[in-house]
């Protein structure tokens, strides 16, 4: 039998007596399916991360020269809170 009241405590939760019954029964249904899985023949199979065979599909990561661009630096720009020249004005960091 599996001591809900304990893992409630170790992970510092308060249950009820309903919900104690409850995660009793959740707890020894999810033992009792990796019970079965343990008991699975799995001798000579090789572990597997996945079973589509997709491989990386990701665009390559490659940089454009933006801020060449006029209108585009104009565009960024318009989006700093506070501008100097060219360049977004920050809060000083370091003293």
């Amino acid at each position: 039998m599996i001591d809900v009241k304990h893992i409630a405590k170790l992970a510092r939760l308060g249950l009820g007596k309903d919900e104690e019954k409850k995660f009793e029964k959740e707890l020894e249904a999810i033992l009792d399916f990796v019970e079965k899985l343990n008991e699975a023949k799995t001798e000579g199979a090789e572990p597997t991360a996945q079973i589509t065979g997709a491989i990386n599909v990701s665009r390559e990561d490659k940089t454009e020269p933006l801020w060449e661009n006029p209108e585009i630096k104009k565009d960024i720009l318009a989006n700093a809170p506070a501008k100097e020249g060219k360049f977004f004005r920050v809060k000083r960091v370091l003293e």
